[in-house]
């Protein structure tokens, strides 16, 4: 987990001053992981630290905090004693104001580092080293508190996923990627009138012709087609596999997939150029519904990035 500033500013323009409640350190058994956040506001809160009645009790403290105007806080609770949960460990949990003018003062640092109420005294050098780090080699460290100082890297998206099709598929997978951390979604479509509300932090394309918009995308990017036209979709494969990718997905059938191979390589493609591109998406042995699939595909972006996690830590 990590610090989501894009969703901060977005909670502060909407509703002024928030408490942004992080899972600051953990004991033994909890329900979250160190990094785990909510952001809360007088009549409402988004995200969750989990817990049902450990994120009650945070979510009042917080918003006794912006009622009162009292400053930031440090809490230790048993789970067990304190709450009646099953847990039988501790957090600590750091609750912090914040407002326009705090979030202004951030600059653009890829890792947040500031002392936790009742910490004085200059950085401690474990911290400064940290920053250095982040700073000459891109290291992220997972969020805790280091010596007095709570350390956690900013959110940056990890992976630019684009979703080719606003229909029933496409509405389901935007559903189910959306609130994960570390995607960019990119949503595309022939027409306004083809989208739900769109959720925030998502960008929205428009175009006539979908396909022209390929050459907008990173080349990294991953791509999802299923648009409501086999044609389209076609012309979107051709397109991504002369423009580049880092991973694409059709949605169909193998007949669909078997047709689309032949005019594919009528088209000047190679067999392991197309061979890249994955249809069906999803794991079909959850079936065809559109959330089947959207769970299916979520799962294999989620299987992927614990590997790619696990794979950095091994050799880091």
């Amino acid at each position: 987990m990590s610090f989501d500033r894009e969703a901060l500013a977005r909670a502060v323009a909407d509703h002024g001053a928030v408490v942004r409640v992080v899972v600051a350190e953990i004991k033994g058994s909890a329900p979250r992981e160190a990094g785990a956040a909510m952001l809360v506001w007088s009549d409402g809160q988004c995200g969750t630290i989990g817990g049902g009645a450990l994120e009650y009790e945070a979510a009042a403290k917080a918003r006794v905090m912006l009622s009162e105007g009292r400053t930031d806080r440090l809490d230790r609770m048993p789970l067990g004693p304190a709450l009646n949960q099953c847990c039988g460990g501790a957090v600590v949990l750091l609750s912090e104001v914040w407002d326009a003018e705090k979030l202004a003062a951030l600059g653009d640092a890829s890792i947040l580092a500031r002392p936790r109420p009742g910490t004085s005294g200059d950085m401690p050098l474990s911290v400064r080293r940290i920053l250095n780090r982040a700073r000459g080699e891109g290291f992220r460290p997972v969020p805790r508190i280091l010596h007095g100082w709570m350390v956690e890297p900013v959110t940056a998206p990890m992976r630019d996923i684009w979703i080719w099709g606003a229909g029933h598929v496409g509405r389901a997978l935007v559903s189910v990627l959306a609130p994960l951390p570390g995607l960019r979604l990119t949503w595309i479509d022939t027409d306004a009138a083809r989208f739900p509300e769109v959720p925030e932090g998502v960008v929205q394309r428009i175009a006539a012709n979908p396909a022209e918009l390929v050459a907008d995308a990173p080349s990294h990017a991953e791509h999802l087609v299923l648009t409501f036209s086999h044609a389209l979709d076609l012309e979107i494969c051709h397109q991504l596999l002369g423009h580049g990718f880092g991973r694409a997905g059709l949605i169909g059938s193998a007949t669909k997939w078997a047709r689309f191979r032949s005019r594919l390589k009528a088209l000047g493609h190679g067999e392991g150029q197309i061979d890249r591109i994955r249809c069906p998406i999803g794991d079909p042995s959850l079936g065809k519904h559109p959330q089947a699939i959207a769970v299916g595909v979520a799962t294999e972006l989620l299987n992927e990035k614990t590997a790619q996690n696990s794979h950095k830590e091994r050799a880091g």
